[in-house]
């Protein structure tokens, strides 16, 4: 689809790369009265360094800091001129920059949001205070123990490098992060090649196709993008910390399938009936019937090269093992005893549900779409995959439980007044 338009499968959607290699996704969502608009971006913690870890999530929050044009407040107060909504993200594959405005205003809205993805001076003065907030973000992380304990279980599994690395990165680099590591990670990371505009709401590709060649294609800087190996290579372990707190929160890590994986929907559908929900085989055990933990879950988290399959629970650090008994008891039966029929149906009409209505959430659409051009290079095919959930079999769940629960390596993790590590 270099240097054309593709349509998409559906009516309403399309996608465009430029000569540059920026590419531009829409869907458009007539009926509706607004528009969310994102620039997405193809790195994050996964793809820095050790010296640059947290450099991704630091570069998000100065972005918003000032450009050669607009101060910070102005930036902001801008938005709400217009009554719209501004945000970011950083996660561990890509990093979102994202608005949401009212039709009418989606030109101006658009206008501010490339002004300031792609003209940020980051001010040393804003670079400093900035600093300062981030700094009580890690903070906070440390104060939110299932937060905690979540990221402490990615390096158990992952190690200290890839997708092992945190979001937020060690407060000594945060400390350390000057103007020209921002200016430096933008040359390497922002290439035009790496980058796409999303559009969802009440536009049509005609109108985002000019708001993008007027505001964004047009002062984009044509150059290189820099190649990253991304680290897999999960190793397994187990992992303490010792917090002086109430409960213990303690978490699993098992292999999952990656997201373009023949087996992905199967693996939803078979988390959604471990531990996806109130009727879940997991919450039934853990907290309905042996009444251990007000909170247990599990949920899967899925990259590029592969996944993990996340069980989380918080206990009385005196019922730390019998918590993890009943987990893997339960996750041993599951592994033995497939969903039941009435199971499987309930688990496919949950994954369905939760990305038709997803359907109608202009940043959810932005969101989704943009990371399949991003990703994948085309446009999302939805009708097609929910063609595929239903066309979905038993022996498709068995053969994702058997990948999930048969193979290895395994990883957990603890964070409370305990005395060791959990035995996996």
């Amino acid at each position: 689809m270099q240097n054309a338009k593709q349509q998409g499968r559906e009516s309403g959607t399309f996608g465009k790369t430029y000569p540059s290699g920026l590419r531009l996704v829409v869907k458009r969502m007539e009926g509706l009265l607004s528009v969310s608009m994102g620039v997405l971006v193809g790195t994050g913690s996964s793809l820095e360094t050790a010296a640059e870890n947290g450099v991704s999530h630091f570069l998000e929050h100065m972005m918003f800091k000032g450009t050669d044009k607009r101060t910070a407040f102005a930036i902001s107060d801008a938005m709400d001129r217009i009554g719209a909504q501004v945000n970011a993200f950083t996660s561990k594959e890509l990093t979102c920059y994202y608005a949401k405005a009212t039709s009418d205003h989606a030109g101006e809205a658009f206008e501010i949001l490339s002004d300031f993805v792609l003209r940020s001076v980051f001010p040393p003065e804003e670079l400093e205070r900035e600093k300062g907030v981030v700094l009580e973000e890690i903070a906070m992380t440390e104060d939110t123990p299932d937060d905690l304990c979540l990221d402490v279980l990615s390096e158990a599994y992952f190690g200290q490098e890839g997708y092992g690395r945190t979001i937020l990165g060690p407060a000594e680099n945060v400390k350390g992060f000057t103007r020209e590591d921002l200016f430096a990670y933008v040359r390497k990371r922002y290439a035009p090649e790496n980058l796409v505009v999303s559009f969802a709401g009440n536009i049509s590709e005609e109108a985002a196709e000019e708001l993008v060649e007027t505001y964004f294609a047009s002062a984009l800087e044509c150059r290189p993008l820099e190649p990253r190996t991304r680290v897999f290579a999960p190793r397994g372990g187990s992992l303490l910390r010792v917090k002086d707190i109430e409960q213990a929160h303690i978490s699993f890590a098992f292999p999952a399938p990656p997201r373009d994986h023949a087996l992905a929907d199967a693996a939803l559908v078979a988390n959604i009936v471990l531990g996806g929900g109130m009727s879940s085989r997991l919450f039934q055990r853990v907290r309905e019937q042996l009444g251990l933990a007000y909170t247990v879950y599990s949920y899967l988290t899925a990259y590029e090269e592969g996944g993990m399959l996340t069980v989380y629970a918080g206990v009385n650090p005196a019922n730390v093992e019998r918590a993890q008994e009943a987990i893997f008891e339960t996750i041993e039966g599951f592994a033995k005893e497939l969903p039941s029929d009435a199971e499987f149906a309930r688990g496919k009409e949950q994954l369905k549900s939760s990305l038709i209505l997803g359907q109608e959430s202009t940043a959810s659409q932005m969101i989704q779409y943009g990371k399949r051009m991003l990703f994948n290079g085309d446009v999302l095919d939805f009708s097609g995959r929910i063609a595929r959930i239903d066309a979905m079999t038993q022996a498709d769940i068995a053969d994702a439980v058997a990948l999930c629960f048969a193979a290895q390596p395994r990883a957990a993790a603890v964070v409370g007044k305990v005395d060791s590590p959990l035995k996996i």
